[in-house]
């Protein structure tokens, strides 16, 4: 694989979600009403750094809400999980207990953690309370469609709730077990350059080691490798092709250099084509929902016109392919890119 680091120097700004975004996540059944806005949740007085085990800023923090306050939050927290969880059945949560709220002010959105804990057993789950982002939400419903991944999520006016995802983050997977003597080197990077395809296809971007997690699954005789995104922030918006190539940042080199210790040229390009030929099975079977999202995207704000001018100059190079330059938005270049794919695999 061909390397060449990328930076990301800003933080993308918050997009509102429009009108058609809004009908759009309605239809789907992605919009509840919630008791707790994530406005609510800012009502902190200060906060406490969160270390982890070693001693090290783990760049979230504790917020501290006078005790009225606290009451009502984790009531109302304990609600939500039951709409998230089990479609508002609240019989779930009467064993369950807020064990802490953790907020983390270096995200794009500036997410909410939540830990709930059940009091009969101590087996305790996370989920996330986020500004409602479009672009972020784009990403969210593109993982949905085009991954072999499930999401789960909530939408509320400005609030956005969303299911832990589980697995090994990649950037502590590298570093303690990248080398495990039984892991399957071939089938990690198998499993990164198709997830290095999928990024660039529908355009997510900033795929950091710490933005994506490991999923382990035992095989009757091996182990299994799965990568998931967990972060979407960066959906779309950043107009340096690049970016939406997660073997091109520094973070990743661990696993560029597996692919490259590993795999040759072609099966690299054997495992890009089976990831090609699985987004149009899904495609094809989701192609009403994939209407109705590229609809929602009229009058959608979600990038700025200068990045989707340069994406569409960069695409249009990288795939020597002058039907990039009549691209106006973002979602024109995902949709673009679909086509291509699905084009190819007929060949």
């Amino acid at each position: 694989m061909e390397r060449d680091d990328v930076t990301i120097s800003r933080k993308k700004p918050v997009f509102g979600v429009g009108a058609g975004l809004s009908k759009y996540l309605k239809m789907y059944q992605r919009e509840a009403k919630l008791p707790i806005s994530y406005a609510e949740l800012l009502n902190f007085q200060e906060t406490v750094p969160v270390m982890d085990k070693f001693g090290n800023d783990t760049f979230w923090e504790t917020p501290l809400y006078p005790p009225y306050i606290q009451d009502q939050l984790y009531e109302g927290l304990k609600v939500v999980y039951a709409i998230l969880k089990a479609s508002g059945n609240i019989r779930i949560v009467q064993h369950k207990v807020i064990d802490r709220i953790e907020y983390c002010a270096f995200g794009n959105t500036k997410p909410f953690r939540v830990r709930i804990i059940n009091r009969l057993n101590d087996v305790y789950d996370y989920f996330y309370i986020k500004q409602a982002d479009a672009s972020r939400i784009y990403g969210l419903e593109l993982e949905e469609i085009l991954s072999p991944n499930q999401v789960n999520y909530l939408y509320d006016r400005n609030t956005l709730i969303e299911e832990h995802i589980v697995g090994i983050p990649g950037d502590t997977f590298s570093k303690t077990r990248l080398h495990h003597p039984d892991y399957n080197m071939t089938r990690i990077a198998k499993e990164f350059v198709k997830f290095n395809e999928r990024c660039a296809i529908s355009l997510l971007g900033d795929m950091r080691a710490y933005n994506y997690v490991l999923q382990i699954t035992p095989d009757f005789d091996d182990f299994q490798f799965r990568i998931r995104a967990i972060d979407f922030d960066q959906q779309f918006y950043e107009g340096n092709p690049r970016v939406y190539r997660p073997q091109f940042f520094k973070e990743n080199y661990p696993y560029v250099q597996l692919c490259m210790s590993f795999l040759n040229d072609k099966t690299v390009l054997q495992y890009q084509q089976e990831e090609r030929s699985s987004i149009v099975h899904r495609v094809r079977s989701e192609r009403h929902r994939i209407k109705d999202l590229r609809d929602a995207s009229c009058g959608q704000e979600l990038s700025t016109m200068e990045n989707v001018l340069q994406l569409r100059e960069g695409y249009a190079d990288l795939h020597d392919d002058s039907n990039y330059h009549q691209c106006k938005t973002m979602v024109d270049i995902v949709e673009l890119n679909v086509k291509n794919v699905i084009r190819q695999v007929q060949l």
